[in-house]
């Protein structure tokens, strides 16, 4: 059973003027569809021919000998992840539920969002910054490359992806820019409270 490139949830333009046709088409059908075919490379003829990549992320998951099947696998989760956390005409009002449970755990929505603004740009070099559960509790991390928080056994719920490909066509270094930008117009907060809703207690 072969891993595929899944479709973006929305148009190339849907994200202008915040992220261009160019960047989705490049992060897209050329960075995505590669992480896609190398994954199917690794795991062609391999017991983990017919795993889910659920199962391919956590059973690879610290293994020096699988770096090359984790990263492929973390690389083809966590965008697949990234395109759903965003929406045209994103950002703008947090769903009840969530907007509640983000006061608790961080002390405000501007508190949380100032967190994970923090996490995305000081993250060094290629990697991730992830709204996720952990026991119950909503907390904000950041990983490096393919790392993410699913391979810990925790539940992601939102991520902003700050490898320069995806950002660098329309921000060029400037990622605070394009964090900010993520925040405010761009986060799928129905995606992110329907995710919430499905978390374990």
């Amino acid at each position: 059973m072969a891993f595929e490139l899944p479709p973006l949830p929305y148009a190339y333009d849907a994200l202008e003027p915040f992220m261009s046709s160019q960047t989705l088409h490049l992060h897209h059908d050329k960075h995505h569809q590669t992480y896609v075919t190398n994954l199917n490379n690794l795991t062609k003829d391999s017991p983990l021919a017919d795993a889910s990549l659920e199962d391919v992320i956590k059973q690879s998951y610290g293994d020096a000998s699988k770096a090359g099947l984790f990263n492929n696998a973390g690389q083809v989760w966590n965008h697949t992840f990234y395109w759903q956390s965003m929406k045209k005409n994103g950002g703008g009002a947090i769903p009840g539920e969530l907007e509640k449970r983000l006061i608790a755990d961080f002390g405000s929505v501007d508190k949380f969002k100032e967190e994970f603004s923090n996490a995305a740009i000081t993250q060094f070099g290629s990697g991730w910054a992830w709204l996720y559960v952990e026991g119950g509790k909503l907390k904000v991390t950041k990983t490096s490359n393919a790392d993410t928080p699913l391979a810990q056994g925790h539940f992601p719920l939102l991520t902003a992806d700050v490898w320069e490909h995806a950002y660098y066509v329309d921000y060029q270094n400037r990622r605070a820019d394009f964090v900010k930008a993520f925040l405010e117009s761009l986060v799928n907060w129905e995606f992110v409270a329907e995710r919430l809703s499905k978390a374990p207690a």
